[in-house]
C-alpha cells in the first residue's frame, strides 16, 4: 500500500492501481460503472468532492496544470490534526455516514483556518466556529460535535494538551425534524406516481420497510426470500450491525412484481447506475415536488411508518423490530403521541351526549 492510501483505504470502492511507470493512482470502481480516477490529494476538500462525484458516476476532467496546488500541510496546524484524525483507527472504525459528515464539517473549517496552530485554539475560538452557523442551528451543532470528537481523539493521542471544545454547549432549538407523511400525502404521491414507476417503487419500499435512504439504494431482489426481506442496515454496520428480517407486505410485493427491474438494486439512476444516498434523496425530493408535496422527504416516510404502527396499537418492541431502533427512548415519541390520541378519544367518550336541562 502506498502513502496515497494512508487514512483512506476504507473508503467504499476506492482502489489503488499503478501506471506503466509504477506510479500509484487512485480510482473508484463502484458496481455497475467504469473505473473513475481521482487525481486530487487525499485529505483535502477537493479529494472528498471528487470521491463523491466518482461514487455518483461523474468523472472529472484532468485538472489544468495552472490550477493552484493543494495547500501545504503545516505541522501542528488544524489541517494536520484533521488529516491525522482521518488516518486514525478510531475514525476509520466509525460508520461511513458518520465519517462523511464529520469530515465535511472539519474540512469546511480547514478551508479558512487550516493553518491555525492547534496549541493556541481556546474555547472562545470553538464558540466562534459554532456561532458562525447560528442561523442554522442543526449545522452549528453538527460542526461542534465534529470538533468535540476531533479533540477527544487528539487529547488521547497526545496531539493536543487539552480539549477546547469540551465545555462548549450545543445550541438549544426547537425542531420537529423531518415532516411525517400523512395518509392523504401518501395517497397524493401514489396518484401522481402509479404502480410501475420507479418513484412508486421507492415510496413503497420505504413505507413498508421503514428503511433509510442509505438502505433503499442497496436493496434488490436478492434480499427477498421466502416472503421476507432481509438486510443489514447501513447505519452503524461497521460497529453494531443491525439485521432486519421482516415479512414483505402484500402491497410492497405487488409494486415490486409490477415494476421493471433488471439491475442488482431496485433503485438506479437514469443511466442505470446505483444511486448514492444523497443522490437518491435529491431525486426523491424532486418526485415529491412533482406530486405537489414540498414538505415531504424520504426520511419522513420512515417516521410515518413508525407513527402509524404506534397509532394502530404496535408496542415499542414491535416497532423496533421493523425500524431497527436499539433503544426504547428512540421510539418513545411515536408511542407517546399514539397514546395521547387514544387517551383523548376515551376521555371525550366519557362526556357522552349532553342531557337536556330540566325546568
Amino acid at each position: 500500500m502506498s502513502e496515497l492510501m494512508v487514512g483512506i483505504k476504507n473508503l467504499r470502492y476506492l482502489i489503488e492501481d499503478r501506471d506503466r511507470h509504477g506510479n500509484p493512482r487512485l480510482y473508484v470502481r463502484a458496481p455497475g460503472q467504469k473505473k473513475i480516477r481521482i487525481r486530487e490529494i487525499p485529505g483535502t476538500p477537493e479529494f472528498n468532492a471528487a470521491y463523491e462525484d466518482a461514487m455518483a458516476g461523474i468523472a472529472r476532467t484532468k485538472p489544468d496544470k495552472a490550477a493552484p496546488a493543494a495547500p501545504a500541510v503545516v505541522k501542528g496546524s488544524f489541517r494536520a490534526l484533521c488529516i491525522a484524525y482521518y488516518a486514525s483507527g478510531e475514525f476509520k472504525g466509525l460508520d461511513q455516514s458518520t465519517r462523511n459528515w464529520r469530515q465535511r464539517a472539519l474540512d469546511k473549517i480547514a478551508e479558512k483556518r487550516g493553518d491555525d496552530k492547534v496549541s493556541v485554539i481556546e474555547p472562545k475560538h470553538i464558540r466562534i466556529l459554532r456561532d458562525e452557523l447560528v442561523d442554522t442551528p442543526g449545522a452549528a451543532n453538527a460542526r461542534l460535535k465534529a470538533l468535540k470528537a476531533l479533540f477527544v481523539w487528539a487529547v488521547g493521542a497526545g496531539e493536543s494538551r487539552f480539549n477546547p471544545a469540551r465545555e462548549i454547549k450545543l445550541i438549544r432549538y426547537s425542531s420537529s425534524g423531518h415532516h411525517s407523511w400523512t395518509l392523504d400525502e401518501v395517497t397524493k404521491f401514489e396518484e401522481r406516481h402509479p404502480i410501475g414507476s420507479k418513484a412508486r417503487l421507492a415510496c413503497a419500499i420505504m413505507l413498508y420497510t421503514a428503511c433509510r435512504r442509505e438502505d433503499v439504494v442497496r436493496l434488490g431482489k436478492q434480499h427477498i426470500r421466502g416472503g421476507r426481506i432481509r438486510f443489514i442496515q447501513a447505519k452503524n454496520e461497521d460497529r453494531e450491525p443491525i439485521q432486519i428480517d421482516i415479512p414483505v407486505h402484500p402491497d410492497l410485493a405487488e409494486v415490486i412484481d409490477k415494476t421493471p427491474s433488471g439491475h442488482l438494486t431496485f433503485m438506479v439512476t437514469e443511466y442505470g447506475k446505483p444511486f448514492t444516498a444523497n443522490g437518491f434523496g435529491n431525486w426523491f425530493r424532486d418526485r415529491c415536488d412533482e406530486a405537489g408535496l414540498p414538505n415531504c422527504s424520504a426520511h419522513g416516510l420512515r417516521k410515518a411508518t413508525a407513527a402509524r404502527l404506534a397509532e394502530r396499537g404496535a408496542g415499542p418492541y414491535e416497532i423496533m423490530s421493523i425500524t431497527g431502533h436499539q433503544s426504547l427512548e428512540e421510539v418513545e415519541r411515536y408511542t407517546k403521541a399514539a397514546e395521547k390520541i387514544a387517551l383523548s378519544n376515551r376521555a371525550m367518550a366519557r362526556l357522552g351526549k349532553a342531557k337536556p336541562r330540566t325546568k
